[in-house]
């Protein structure tokens, strides 16, 4: 009984959800635009000070003497800078992404896979189904940032925080899907330590990464600009990073994948680890493979994520669910019960039987 409620719940969702989103996406406000500069918003242009700044036409000798007061003292040099304290959260500031929250209570987290639609009102209904994150397919999917950016901020208090699967671990990748909002990174074929150190690097702002603070509508007071503590200064704390190993370069290096600082879990690649080493589920040497990225998220305390099918299966916590196509199919499948797939049989013309 619970495999036939739980699709027909699946089916209802989707469609709520849908006209949920189709009633309220025409009252949604325009995005609002974030600027990186601090004086986009001053009410008295040209009136600033600025007392610490060089004198004109000479050298201030800065790389060499720093002013009074500095923390940094000394000739400049980034290797023992350091880092101050305009960023950190406020003293007592606490979690506000719940994917966060559920994963270092041990909690088993889902994400449901929009793999094709484009449309919001698909995303929203996906997002408020029952899952905690939305896995946003952007490595095999050609939509671009845009697209994923309109869905997003459609329904930006859904359920389901918005999460996606980025195609590689570049600057430009990571970071559009962060400032477009994403609260959970996926990154594809880890092969190495210096791999998953650039992804990481890419997903947090300095000091443990090098994440640009350029703004984007993550920012908005609609999206996450007004989070307690304020976005900049918690997101760090909150964002949910996951690494896939995929390969057997990977495999190689998972112990020191799943250590690097920031890396909350490692995801077992069900259907690549097959790929790459050749071998189906259920084999001694696909086993081994799957068992590896188990030892490397044990040993580093890391999460351990793969298939929903997997969530049975020990010490996984997080878990890739189905796409929106199949969410449909099986919610349908399990409201029409013996209905489905009784269509009348005519005997001539397009939805005749095929010979």
């Amino acid at each position: 009984m619970r495999h036939v409620l739980f699709p027909a719940m699946v089916c209802v969702a989707l469609g709520v959800g849908t006209f949920v989103a189709q009633t309220q996406t025409p009252q949604q406000p325009p995005p609002t635009t974030t600027s990186a500069d601090p004086y986009a918003n001053n009410a008295a242009p040209g009136t600033s000070t600025f007392p610490l700044a060089a004198a004109a036409g000479k050298d201030s000798n800065a790389r060499a003497i720093a002013p009074a007061g500095a923390v940094n003292q000394g000739p400049f040099d980034p290797a023992t800078w350091k880092y101050g304290s305009a960023f950190n959260p406020p003293t007592g500031s606490k979690i506000w992404n719940p994917v966060k929250i559920k994963m270092m209570q041990g909690g088993k987290v889902t994400g449901g896979t929009v793999f094709s639609a484009t449309d919001p009102a698909t995303y929203c209904a996906m997002a408020n189904a029952g899952y905690d994150f939305i896995w946003t397919e952007m490595q095999h999917n050609d939509r671009d940032w845009g697209a994923v950016a309109r869905m997003w901020r459609t329904c930006p208090n859904a359920k389901a925080v918005p999460g996606v699967r980025v195609a590689y671990t570049d600057e430009r990748e990571i970071q559009h899907a962060l400032d477009a909002g994403a609260l959970v990174i996926v990154v594809p074929t880890v092969d190495s330590v210096a791999e998953a150190t650039e992804a990481r690097n890419w997903t947090y702002f300095p000091p443990l990464g090098r994440r640009s603070n350029g703004g984007g509508q993550a920012f908005d007071a609609n999206m996450f600009g007004n989070v307690p503590g304020g976005y900049r200064n918690t997101i760090n704390d909150n964002v949910v990073l996951i690494e896939m190993i995929e390969t057997l370069e990977g495999l190689k290096d998972a112990d020191k994948i799943a250590q690097v600082p920031g890396v909350t879990a490692v995801f077992a690649a069900s259907g690549d680890l097959g790929n790459f080493s050749g071998y189906r589920q259920g084999t001694p040497d696909y086993e081994r493979a799957i068992n590896i990225v188990h030892d490397a998220a044990i040993k580093a305390g890391k999460r351990l994520c793969g298939p929903l099918a997997w969530r049975d299966r020990a010490d996984f916590t997080c878990f890739q669910a189905g796409s929106e196509t199949a969410a449909i199919a099986r919610g349908v499948a399990a409201e029409l019960g013996p209905l489905a797939n009784t269509q009348g049989k005519p005997e001539v013309g397009p939805y005749a039987a095929k010979q």
